[in-house]
């Protein structure tokens, strides 16, 4: 065995500090949590410490370049011509219908946004415009609301809230904040402390909460909307604080004076004093930080339940002041937008769809690819990513991307999209290279942590910064020529760098390819083989260009020095380090005009005048929430079913109350049809979910190799049962939260 070494653990978006310790032959023989780690302090759930099965796990690992031959089987490569031959195609398909006709889905994982940071160079080189990712699928809603109404992201700071409201997430498994379950026991061991969580389902969370409002599923936006109405109604709003902080109070308040806030309750089937005693709570408190997730954002009126939800705590100020929202720093504008009205902005070549924080809603993507539109996708770019298993339809995206000239897929395994791809580069893991996220969150010390290799990288892969500068070599797009200043300037040392790299950035079309230029010239002289952390160095510069009193109070100084101080500490600092420190005022300095905007026309329009819901047909008894999160489920990075302690079967979940009426007992065997598709499953009789409703977990659905070399299924793949074209009016985001359903019985 050898030392103890800091890492992190790559399953959500914390990205909690951890230290493994690795055997001679790779295995990750120990993980604990890092106490040196500025944001998570040694703290980690019980996924982190299966890490080792991402690592060294079955799942498919590919370590040479492959390409896939006539008779549809794969061969491997070298990579100069695997290299070679996709530039080949990829410029000749930019010939023939322009460099947009390439599209680009991806960039990064959970934990491994620094590789992806190199795309948009390869982008640039071929022409390609349009992208998205995963962020498309979830978030694209609140972002968009978020930047209407403030200009700049705003996050919540639940550790020191007074109140906790949580809006379809369950933070026991989702975490979404540092320490996440530690966190949530302090606030319900606190007489002083409350919890609220809206959810259909009895969560983890929700039995630690103070208000458990169970809601019907989809039915979030008119719970939202009696809440805020009662807020109007009982005169609990914070005059005052409106009065200074924010536009657009009145029209907001002359449509919650006439929500029937009776009937709405009625409609969630949720208690009428229960839902007025929460709201007062939350009105009574001295700060309240909130949390929406996937529960709201993959449902029903998603957009608009991410305007309510707003409305209800700035409502009731809170907003700058600890234990609230607050605007933060990051090395990376992660989440931002520019909050274009509805109708304006830029939109997709063929559906037309709004593109919201530079990202195509995932939803279109098979529409922008199944047509024979002359603007339409003829060929994908897909890097740590998996849309034909993560996406909704998978069977029509499996009908996309066969119908692309061609696939390219940038993984570690042989992913269900992989299998699809004309050719597939192989890239080391999350631990066998540099690697970081930009989901830099934290306030008001905000975190970053560039991660350092644990071990080494097969033979045969390749970096994906490599890849990238490689592919834009061999666009033509840069070359020694280019390299040739920028070095020269280098050796007379950074000030020296820094000025000529401002002549880059001068020019549009070198600017679009800075991050290879950054990797092939300052990369190769960055200490222990960093190079891919070159991006970095501008990323420094720029935080504090945007945050230079943040960047100061973290003790980097001011002026040019301060980028090349914040940059080495990123480089050193192998258990993170703090990057901007604030204090809650600032915040009103980040919004735009320095102010809230409550009155949003168009998704106030829809409060106003929100419909009697329509039933579903009876032919749809059942409403399932397709990816639910749970003890052992993660993103599907982690493909070996054996780092599952419990549930490895994946079981839908039903309410006991429906599994009686159907005579159905733990483990039997129903079948799931969708609108879509159906499947078999084991069923899981709970008292935690409400009658007419079900789950499946995420993460399930995944093949891989048996150790016959037989390939094997676990699970059910939710997006088997989803439609492409059930989401969300405004940004498209999919409604896997509330797929109607219905259940049949399996004979043995």
């Amino acid at each position: 065995m050898t030392e103890w070494r800091p890492t992190a653990c790559i399953l959500c978006e914390c990205n909690c500090g951890i230290q493994v310790l690795v055997s001679a032959e790779g295995a990750f023989e120990k993980i604990r949590g890092d106490k040196e780690h500025p944001a998570s302090a040694g703290y980690t759930c019980n996924k982190a410490l299966r890490l080792d099965h991402y690592q060294n796990g079955r799942g498919g690992r590919v370590t040479a370049p492959l390409r896939r031959r006539a008779d549809g089987e794969f061969e491997e490569i070298d990579w100069g011509t695997a290299i070679s031959e996709i530039s080949a195609r990829m410029r000749e398909i930019g010939l023939r219908y322009g460099g947009e006709s390439i599209f680009y889905y991806g960039g990064g994982g959970q934990g491994n946004h620094l590789g992806g940071a190199y795309a948009p160079a390869t982008m640039a080189a071929y022409g390609m415009k349009y992208r998205s990712s995963a962020l498309a699928q979830e978030k694209t809603g609140d972002f968009w609301v978020g930047a209407r109404m403030a200009g700049h992201p705003v996050r919540a700071d639940v550790e020191h809230a007074e109140v906790a409201f949580f809006i379809g997430k369950n933070p026991y498994q989702s975490h979404g904040f540092p320490r996440a379950r530690t966190v949530l026991k302090e606030i319900a061991r606190d007489p002083a402390r409350s919890m609220i969580v809206l959810d259909p389902v009895r969560t983890e969370t929700a039995e630690l909460a103070d208000f458990h409002l169970q809601l019907r599923p989809g039915t979030d936006v008119y719970l939202l909307a009696a809440m805020a109405a009662i807020l109007v109604r009982d005169n609990l709003i914070d005059e005052p604080w409106l009065a200074e902080h924010a536009d657009g109070v009145a029209e907001v308040l002359t449509v919650l004076r006439a929500v029937p806030i009776e009937k709405y309750c009625a409609i969630a089937d949720v208690d009428l004093e229960l839902v007025t005693a929460a709201t007062r709570r939350l009105a009574a408190a001295t700060s309240v930080a909130a949390l929406e997730d996937l529960g709201v954002q993959m449902n029903r009126y998603s957009t608009v339940v991410s305007y309510v939800e707003k409305l209800v705590w700035l409502l009731t100020g809170n907003l700058g002041k600890p234990g609230t929202q607050y605007a933060f720093t990051g090395l990376a504008a992660l989440g931002h937008d520019r909050g274009h009205p509805a109708g304006e902005g830029p939109r997709s070549p063929v559906a037309g769809a709004p593109i919201i924080s530079g990202l195509v809603p995932c939803n279109v993507i098979t529409e922008e690819i199944l047509t024979d539109h002359p603007d339409r996708y003829r060929a994908m770019l897909i890097e740590s990513s998996n849309p034909a298993h993560s996406l909704a339809d998978s069977a029509r995206m499996r009908e996309a991307l066969r119908s692309l000239e061609l696939v390219l897929v940038i993984d570690v395994a042989m992913t269900e999209t992989a299998r699809l791809a004309d050719y597939v580069l192989p890239v080391p893991t999350q631990y066998e290279k540099f690697e970081a996220t930009f989901f830099n969150f934290d306030f008001p010390r905000n975190i970053f942590h560039l991660r350092h290799p644990v071990l080494s990288a097969p033979p045969g892969v390749l970096p994906e910064p490599e890849i990238h500068a490689r592919l834009v070599e061999a666009a033509g797009a840069l070359g020694e020529d280019d390299y040739a200043p920028l070095r020269a300037a280098l050796a007379q040392g950074r000030e020296a760098f820094a000025l000529a790299f401002l002549g880059v950035l001068a020019d549009p079309r070198r600017a679009k390819l800075a991050p290879v230029l950054l990797y092939r010239t300052l990369g190769p002289t960055l200490p222990d083989g960093a190079a891919a952390a070159a991006l970095l160095w501008a990323a420094a510069y720029n935080c504090v260009r945007k945050f230079p009193d943040s960047v100061e109070r973290a003790g980097y100084g001011t002026g040019p020095g301060a980028g090349e101080r914040l940059f080495e500490a990123i480089l050193s600092g192998k258990h993170g380090i703090v990057i901007t420190e604030d204090d809650f005022e600032v915040t009103w300095s980040r919004l735009r005009g320095n102010k809230i905007q409550l009155h949003l026309a168009d998704l106030l329009e829809v409060v106003a005048t929100l419909p009697e819901p329509a039933a579903e047909p009876g032919e749809w008894p059942f409403v399932l929430s397709a990816g639910e999160r749970r003890a052992f489920t993660a993103n599907t990075i982690v493909r070996d079913p054996a780092w599952r302690k419990r549930d490895s079967t994946g079981t839908l979940r039903m309410s006991s109350t429906d599994a009686a009426r159907l005579g159905l007992n733990p483990g039997d065997l129903v079948r799931v049809t969708t609108r879509r598709g159906s499947t078999q499953v084991p069923v899981e009789p709970t008292d935690r979910m409400r009658p007419g409703h079900l789950a499946l977990p995420n993460g399930f659905g995944l093949t891989v190799t048996d150790p016959t070399g037989g390939a094997v299924t676990t699970g059910a793949a939710p997006n088997e049962l989803t439609e492409f074209d059930s989401r969300d009016e405004w940004v498209g985001t999919p409604w896997h939260k509330y797929v109607p359903a219905r259940l049949d019985t399996v004979s043995a």
